[in-house]
């Protein structure tokens, strides 16, 4: 096929020293053949997808536990903020996306709307590296949506990297994602086979090409005749020269709110945090399967699709979300008290001192000294000034990762019987360095204790976690993990606990990686090589997880030693 059906300008320039770029994107209506889209082809059929391309896997098992993984936590992959209404938006989307940086530090970007022109600035980096007074002026209008995301996969990152804008026949649209989509193959291989060309290896571009293909009006509807098709994770802002629309899977697996300034403007973000930090007050969730469009008539709201009991993503209150956080209706701070306060009662162990591993432990450790009554002290001291790379002495320095980010404090430690709370364990490389390290500064006992139940499966819907062959869980018993991580007693936080803590909102939680049944089939996965970035990105280059795809079977064992590569959208 000649022609291409869709003809989308360059997500982003191409990579370049530059930490960040700026791009405008004139609303400049752009055709879109007929011809080059066949009325036999249905976008909504269900035959079965191209094979997907997979790594081969290469490296041993014994590589999982290689002693340079440093920072052994799933991670969320990326945030987002809309902001509809006020003059300043591009400057309170910067200060939003700080307050949302925990979700995302690989990239950030920010598109305005200013004179029905669409100005972008994205750039590799933490949103303090890319964006500056100069970058800010190039953003004017008083709408605008932005993105922070996390993710080491592709050769270019900063081609990844959010919003998104493109132009189509009836205009320009930018986009920003948090998810991940379980049929991003099967929708790909159908827009290329229709003439479609990409841009980028993310699964957000794909909803580009869907809305701009849609024969529905007005935009509102192209949206929804878009998400209709797409499966799996999605919270997204979208903006156009004249409407700020936020959209959320039926599902609702991850988190989207709303909130109002005090001159009127609509603000959409991933957390509350960020709306407290712009001095916007807290409206409501967007509702899973629903489409809220603000523009100058107001704010409409339509249902996508009838939508399936919700499943939102438990790892929000476990980990991901920040403690002064509302996610989901609940206080995270309060979730992690009481999950400290379930093991203190549950998981009781004669102590001198409960400690934390900072930052994500230390609400879960508070309760749980609250409830056994044993002082809170803080043994572990994190740096928060570890960068990206570093330089290792010649002379090898065990657990050298780690040391980098945690410093026992041996005054409160030495002679001492110490629990030490954590969300998770997720391979327990890192938990087994801990211990060595609580040890090595004098504690005579190691109690660990987790805030979350044991870690089985993989997650699928926006969450960059090891395939189930690396999760120790998975493969051990917990006295077999005590063991391994060599702490003197360890105990998980009860799954049956933690759906009585939830009470009646717990069928309202996905906890497929606790169980291994997931609300939506993972049916198509792009995989990377096992080993490759199972770290915390300080070793490894990009280039080595370029090549070496083959093609295999759909219904081949996803976890057998395999890891999941989000494919943008993060």
């Amino acid at each position: 096929m000649a022609a291409a059906a869709l003809n989308l300008p360059s997500l982003s320039s191409s990579p370049s020293p530059s930490l960040s770029h700026p791009t405008h994107f004139l609303p400049t209506p752009l055709s879109l053949s007929s011809k080059s889209l066949p009325k036999s082809h249905s976008f909504h059929s269900h035959s079965l997808p191209k094979p997907l391309l997979v790594a081969a896997a290469k490296s041993p098992i014994s590589h999982f536990f290689s002693d340079d993984d440093s920072d052994d936590k799933p991670r969320e992959e990326c945030g987002v903020v809309g902001i509809y209404g006020d003059h300043e938006a591009s400057r309170l989307c910067y200060l939003a996306l700080h307050a949302l940086q925990h979700r995302g530090q690989e990239g950030a970007g920010i598109v305005s709307v200013n004179d029905d022109v669409l100005q972008s600035v994205t750039g590799v980096g933490l949103v303090s590296e890319v964006f500056n007074q100069t970058k800010l002026d190039q953003l004017p209008g008083d709408s605008a949506i932005g993105h922070v995301r996390y993710s080491t996969a592709g050769a270019s990152m900063l081609k990844n990297v959010q919003p998104f804008v493109a132009g189509y026949r009836f205009g320009s649209v930018g986009v920003a994602h948090n998810g991940n989509l379980v049929n991003y193959g099967s929708l790909r291989a159908k827009l290329e086979d229709s003439g479609s060309i990409f841009n980028t290896s993310s699964d957000t571009e794909v909803v580009l090409h869907l809305i701009a293909i849609s024969k529905q009006r007005p935009f509102l509807l192209r949206i929804v005749d878009a998400c209709e098709q797409l499966e799996g994770a999605y919270s997204m802002v979208f903006i156009t020269e004249d409407k700020l629309v936020a959209v959320r899977d039926p599902y609702g697996f991850r988190p989207l709110v709303m909130g109002r300034r005090s001159n009127g403007s609509v603000v959409f973000a991933s957390e509350t945090c960020a709306l407290d930090l712009i001095e916007a007050t807290y409206d409501r969730e967007v509702f899973p399967g629903e489409v809220l469009v603000v523009d100058k008539n107001g704010i409409q709201s339509l249902c996508l699709m009838a939508h399936p009991q919700p499943k939102s993503c438990i790892f929000e209150h476990i980990y991901f979300a920040l403690p002064n956080s509302v996610v989901f209706g609940r206080s995270v701070y309060e979730s992690r008290r009481a999950f400290g306060e379930i093991l203190a009662t549950e998981a009781p162990v004669d102590c001198d001192v409960v400690i934390a591993v900072p930052d994500s432990g230390v609400v879960a450790a508070l309760g749980y000294a609250a409830k056994a009554g044993v002082a809170f002290q803080q043994g572990l001291i994190r740096s928060h000034y570890v960068g990206r790379t570093f330089i290792e002495p010649s002379q090898r320095i065990r657990d050298f990762g780690v040391k980098l980010k945690l410093s026992p404090v041996r005054a409160v430690l030495e002679g001492k019987r110490v629990v030490v709370v954590d969300d998770s364990i997720v391979r327990g490389t890192t938990s087994s360095k801990i211990v060595r390290l609580l040890k090595e500064a004098g504690a005579k006992e190691v109690h660990m204790r987790i805030a979350s139940p044991p870690i089985i499966g993989s997650c699928y819907y926006g969450v960059d976690t090891p395939s189930a062959e690396e999760l120790i869980s998975n493969r051990m018993s917990v006295d077999e993990i005590r063991e391994f991580i060599g702490c003197d007693s360890l105990a998980f936080l009860p799954f049956d606990s933690l759906t009585k803590l939830l009470g009646n909102d717990s069928s309202n939680f996905c906890y497929a990686c606790f169980s291994g049944n997931y609300p939506v089939e993972p049916r198509e996965i792009k995989v990377k090589r096992v080993g490759d970035f199972v770290d915390d990105g300080l070793n490894g280059s990009l280039e080595s997880i370029d090549g070496g795809w083959v093609q295999a079977n759909r219904h081949q064992n996803l976890e057998n030693h395999l890891k999941v590569e989000k494919v943008g959208g993060v």
